[in-house]
């Protein structure tokens, strides 16, 4: 049981933007690159994390600038192929990327409202559907985000066998398809293109929903404002580990420390840039080790056998 959250490059593309993998010298280096997994869309997504890219770069004394790929591979590759010696990784992207050899080192996660650094993978349902529960929606369309998300593939795989009987989503439901992000997923439910969205949940007040609406991007297929009441939980997961802040362990020491401590200090010495990162809705962020992701690699690998059953 798993017990614990405009420059856009595809994978090749942000792996191999600046040509081999760079072996750092002893010292410090000259410039770093930060990689992002697509939250929400590219606009949004930089407008989130832009500004702390701006802020490390200033506070480690080395130039920062922000990548942000078309999935969560890309961001793995990258850091295999040393192109990105910062990450910011959902917990399944980088458990991946640890299982499969990447050597890279989560720093910090983020404590949300909730005073806890971890949030849920649910199923919604649109709120005037006759869906009231998961066995509801067999042969139904499941909008999921990303091969390498958590909330939004992994967990949903992992807790529905664990504890629906589920063992392949592809065998229960009609269709399943990736939306390429939590926002498109959610707003294929939205649109009427799924029946159900698997999505990231950190409490009732932040949510892909609320999130959505505070933008008034929360909308039907016929440009008509929803709200967060327009939905519903069908299911929801056991406490999932937010999302490191990874430093690739080939920075020379010093640096990644460096790095570190930027983070942990950023609420007090740029609560703006802070707040920015989740609309205001989390509380700090707090220093994390690679044991907190060894649930979810027993998820991964779990996931992995199931898979290989089913081939």
């Amino acid at each position: 049981m798993v017990t614990r959250r405009t420059f856009v490059a595809g994978a090749a593309a942000l792996a191999s933007a600046a040509g081999a993998p760079f072996v750092w010298a002893q010292g410090t280096p000259k410039e770093l690159t930060f990689a992002v997994i697509p939250v929400e869309n590219a606009s949004l997504t930089t407008d989130r994390f832009g500004p702390l890219a701006k802020y490390l770069s200033d506070a480690v004394g080395i130039p920062v600038t922000l990548r942000i790929a078309n999935d969560y591979a890309a961001v793995i590759e990258a850091q295999r192929a040393g192109n990105a010696q910062i990450a910011f990784y959902g917990p399944a992207s980088y458990a991946r990327a640890v299982m499969t050899g990447v050597k890279t080192e989560p720093l910090v996660n983020q404590r949300h409202e909730t005073g806890i650094n971890g949030y849920y993978s649910v199923l919604w349902v649109r709120a005037d559907s006759p869906y009231k529960t998961v066995q509801d929606l067999k042969g139904k369309t499941l909008a999921l985000v990303d091969p390498n998300s958590t909330s939004g593939n992994n967990a949903p795989r992992y807790f529905l066998s664990k504890n629906e009987g589920i063992n392949s989503l592809d065998g229960f439901f009609g269709k399943v398809f990736f939306a390429g992000g939590h926002q498109n997923a959610l707003l294929a439910l939205a649109q009427g293109t799924a029946d159900a969205a698997a999505n990231e949940y950190f409490s009732p007040t932040d949510n892909m929903p609320t999130r959505l609406a505070e933008k008034g991007l929360l909308k039907d297929a016929n440009g008509k404002a929803l709200s967060p009441s327009d939905f519903r939980v069908v299911f929801k997961s056991d406490l999932l580990p937010e999302g490191p802040f990874s430093v690739l362990e080939s920075v020379p020491a010093e640096t990644r420390q460096k790095i570190k401590q930027a983070l942990l200090d950023l609420p007090k010495k740029d609560k703006k840039v802070f707040d920015g990162l989740s609309g205001g809705k989390d509380q700090e962020l707090v220093a994390v080790d690679a044991k907190a992701y060894e649930p979810v690699i027993g998820m991964l690998q779990y996931n992995d056998a199931q898979r290989k059953k089913q081939q």
